[in-house]
């Protein structure tokens, strides 16, 4: 090979290194704003989302009704009934985006009448406060916002479902055998069976701390792109753990610890807080 040739192959290889360095500045350059987390669990691809969402219906419904027999269900016309509807509207068109089955969701807010310090979002955006959280707490809008967020976020990245999925896959393989398989494609009488005995677990089902990490975050983006102040995810959790020192409270009863939340939330802050600059400038 003569000079002029290897200085070609010079320039067309200089060449190609630009072309890819381009290719990675663009890439970069449209990099998805907001926070990162991994890929959802494939474990929720052994549950069929249908079933699981028309469980979690008839269960939320069946807790409405018990709680309108006790004087307990939030009237429509109550000043938290309102408010937490008014955040939950700001909330939800943000949810979309991870998750487009939420487009199709009937969804619902609720408040109940009870000392606990809890909140939920069942699959399908079934979504209820008691009034401790609120009362005891004495939460911000920012501090409904954050806690609307983290439910909604287990919701929109189908904890529960992954949950029941993963029972699925350890104890009901040898049952089930190639069934499983083919249910990850459409729905299996053996796996709807098996979503009505998990689905009674539905309200008390508790979440890994990966979960519960992973709901942190996405739902400190929802509650910034909708205009509320991530930061208050901070004094969320300042609240929560000094709420009782001695057991605490149901909605933080699984790790990680206050303390850690409030450390994940410091280290991604900058990646919302534009977000949320922005939508107070809409």
């Amino acid at each position: 090979m003569d000079h002029t040739s290897i200085d070609l192959s010079k320039r067309r290889w200089m060449s190609g290194c630009a072309f890819c360095a381009m290719g990675l500045g663009w890439s970069h350059a449209f990099a998805r704003e907001g926070v990162e987390v991994g890929e959802q669990s494939k474990f929720s691809k052994f549950v069929n989302a249908e079933d699981l969402e028309k469980s979690a219906a008839e269960q939320y419904r069946q807790l409405l009704q018990n709680a309108a027999k006790q004087n307990a269900l939030g009237p429509e016309t109550h000043p938290q009934v309102v408010r937490l509807r008014n955040i939950g509207n700001d909330l939800i068109p943000y949810s979309y985006e991870w998750n487009p089955r939420a487009k199709e969701w009937r969804w619902e807010i609720n408040l109940i009448g009870s000392k606990q310090i809890n909140a939920f979002c069942m699959p399908g955006g079934k979504i209820a406060f008691y009034f401790g959280i609120i009362r005891e707490l004495k939460l911000s809008d920012d501090e409904v916002a954050m806690v609307m967020g983290h439910e909604i976020a287990h919701a929109l990245r189908e904890h529960a479902r992954a949950r029941i999925g993963k029972t699925v896959a350890t104890d009901g393989l040898a049952r089930i055998g190639g069934a499983i398989a083919s249910s990850i494609f459409g729905i299996n009488p053996n796996l709807t069976d098996l979503i009505a005995r998990q689905g009674a677990n539905l309200l008390t089902l508790k979440f890994s701390r990966e979960d519960e990490t992973e709901a942190d975050l996405v739902g400190m983006e929802l509650s910034a792109r909708a205009g509320y102040d991530p930061r208050a995810g901070i004094t969320l959790w300042q609240k929560m753990s000094g709420a009782n020192k001695d057991a605490p409270p149901e909605w933080i009863s699984t790790h990680p610890s206050g303390d850690t939340r409030i450390q994940q939330i410091q280290q991604n802050l900058d990646k919302v807080i534009p977000l949320y600059e922005r939508s107070k400038k809409g």
